[in-house]
């Protein structure tokens, strides 16, 4: 992903501070009840494609996941597809680092699920 479609938590926050941005958790549904960033959208992965004209298009878009890769997955393809769309560098993991708000109040950081071999 090249550098200009990553923005620190810091930049993410003044975005959605002014109202400038959508923010999009790709996370697994029990990640993102776990803790969440106030302001975003829940619309785990692999939904992402058949949500997509859902989200207004006339706005930057900010994915964000636990770390930071598979968000950066969801807006690589979105920014190819020629959306304003950007990656929360280093996910939630780095937005908590730095003692910004999660929700529910008691929110935390989910570990990544782990997908159950078949």
């Amino acid at each position: 992903m090249s550098e200009e479609r990553n923005l620190p938590p810091e930049r993410v926050a003044e975005l959605i501070e002014k109202g400038e941005a959508q923010l999009i958790d790709v996370r697994a549904p029990e990640e993102h009840e776990a803790g969440h960033i106030a302001e975003d959208r829940h619309v785990p992965l692999e939904a992402i494609t058949a949500e997509a004209d859902s989200f207004d298009r006339s706005r930057p878009i900010v994915f964000y996941c636990r770390v930071g890769e598979r968000s950066a997955m969801a807006a690589e393809a979105f920014a190819a597809s020629g959306w304003d769309a950007y990656n929360m560098e280093g996910g939630l993991a780095a937005w908590a680092e730095q003692g910004r708000p999660l929700e529910p109040e008691d929110g935390a950081v989910a570990e990544r699920r782990v997908i159950p071999d078949t």
